[in-house]
């Protein structure tokens, strides 16, 4: 925090050029930077389309609507201004110019605006987080996902728990505290634990969730493994619809793995070209094939391409996932669904259709409330073990209430109620300039 809270500035709109371009500004100097470039501070959530000037020439800049929205019922709960100007370059660069001729103006950081409504309590670490995954959605599905947690369900969620476990605290503590206190009932901790197993359950059965809204958040993965020539790199380029691996008659060409992007049905997939699995004397292929294992291993989906009657490596056919999928059936002659061909096209929409089917049946149907990050289910997960610990009757209930205390600690982390000043510069990196 600074010792004299300045005032920001940033574009908040997209690449420039563009037909309108909003320039975002925060802070204490708002009144100040409204009199000197526009005469006057607009009345508060009125749109007004006025003169943009330069605070000291008096050269008029632009013309544009702008925006006041007075602290604390504003996005970063101060008071704010947006002006909506034409995207030309030199007139943003113009308008920027002028605003920090201003003392105390400066520009933004990367997702300053957010930490601002973080750390003034228009939004907790999960929504701000949301509002980061709906600015970079690709598709349908991480859109109503992220959409959701910026809407606060899963603060709503956390919160609830959070309460929860502090008033069953308050109950056992009372005990530990004012035990000879004729107005403290006897044995009012034996009632608090006995409620803890009713949290326990609902935080087990939201981690029981198959990864699945981390699978949303980060894509659906897919390798496509085999022995060198099975038609990897075709498939690869077939399914992007661009040449993005190369493809030869000659074996080894695909020595690192090759990640394409793609929308199946709404949702994120990431499909991966990895090098033929052989036993091979060239160091640079053994790393490849290497990397290749390692990236079957850690796939929601292997599709293993080859011939129907080949032997797959042992290390292989335990995989989980595992899909063996018959390659380069030009002449369509085995039945849709085993079999496909990059070159004509037969199987292809049933082949889409099966990695579509495997994220569905992956991710279920899209709800509110779902984990989307490893940093929630790592603090759920230390939660749970506290309150597992918690439940030990065999234990003293000092150590029983300092577990419940560690479990009720860790949800205000996921929502950053407590001791996350070391985590605020890693989430708000993730948000663009403007935001």
């Amino acid at each position: 925090m600074e010792a004299e809270r300045k005032t920001i500035v940033a574009l908040s709109s997209g690449m420039l050029p563009s037909g309108v371009a909003v320039i975002r500004i925060s802070g204490p100097e708002v009144a100040s930077i409204a009199n000197s470039m526009l005469g006057d501070l607009p009345g508060s959530r009125e749109a007004v389309l006025k003169q943009i000037c330069h605070p000291e020439t008096g050269e008029v800049l632009d013309n544009g609507i702008v925006l006041h929205f007075d602290g604390p019922r504003s996005f970063t709960g101060e008071d704010c201004l947006e002006y909506q100007v034409h995207g030309g370059k030199a007139v943003v660069s113009a308008i920027l110019d002028a605003l920090l001729v201003h003392k105390g103006v400066r520009i933004a950081e990367a997702g300053e605006f957010s930490r601002r409504a973080f750390e003034n309590g228009r939004m907790d670490l999960t929504e701000a987080e949301g509002i980061a995954d709906l600015i970079v959605s690709e598709t349908e599905s991480q859109r109503r996902l992220a959409l959701s947690q910026s809407m606060g369900e899963l603060r709503k969620l956390y919160d609830d728990w959070r309460k929860r476990l502090i008033h069953l605290r308050a109950m056992i503590e009372a005990e530990l505290d004012f035990s000879e206190e004729e107005d403290v009932p006897k044995d009012i901790s034996a009632a608090g634990f006995s409620q803890i197993g009713g949290v326990s359950r609902e935080i087990h059965q939201h981690l029981s969730d198959n990864r699945a809204g981390e699978i949303v958040r980060e894509g659906f993965k897919v390798a496509l493994m085999g022995k060198p020539n099975a038609g990897k790199s075709s498939l690869l380029n077939a399914l992007a619809r661009r040449d993005v691996a190369i493809v030869t008659e000659e074996e080894g060409t695909t020595r690192d793995v090759i990640d394409v992007h793609l929308d199946i049905d709404g949702h994120a997939v990431i499909v991966s070209d990895t090098a033929g699995i052989r036993e091979s004397g060239n160091r640079i292929e053994q790393e490849g094939i290497r990397r290749a294992r390692q990236r079957g291993e850690s796939a929601d989906l292997v599709i293993w391409l080859g011939h129907p009657d080949e032997v797959l490596p042992s290390d292989i056919v335990n995989l989980e996932n595992l899909v063996h999928m018959i390659s380069k059936d030009d002449d369509g002659l085995r039945t849709e669904g085993t079999s496909f061909s990059s070159r004509t096209g037969y199987g292809m929409d049933s082949l889409l259709e099966m990695i579509s089917g495997r994220v569905q049946s992956s991710i279920g149907n899209i709800e509110s409330g779902l984990i989307t990050r490893a940093r929630h289910r790592a603090l759920l997960e230390s939660c749970y073990e506290h309150l597992i610990l918690a439940m030990r009757e065999n234990m003293d209930i000092e150590l029983r209430a300092e577990n419940l205390r560690l479990a009720s600690d860790e949800i205000g982390r996921i929502t950053g109620r407590i001791d996350v000043e070391d985590l605020l510069d890693v989430i708000f990196s993730e948000f663009c300039v403007g935001k």
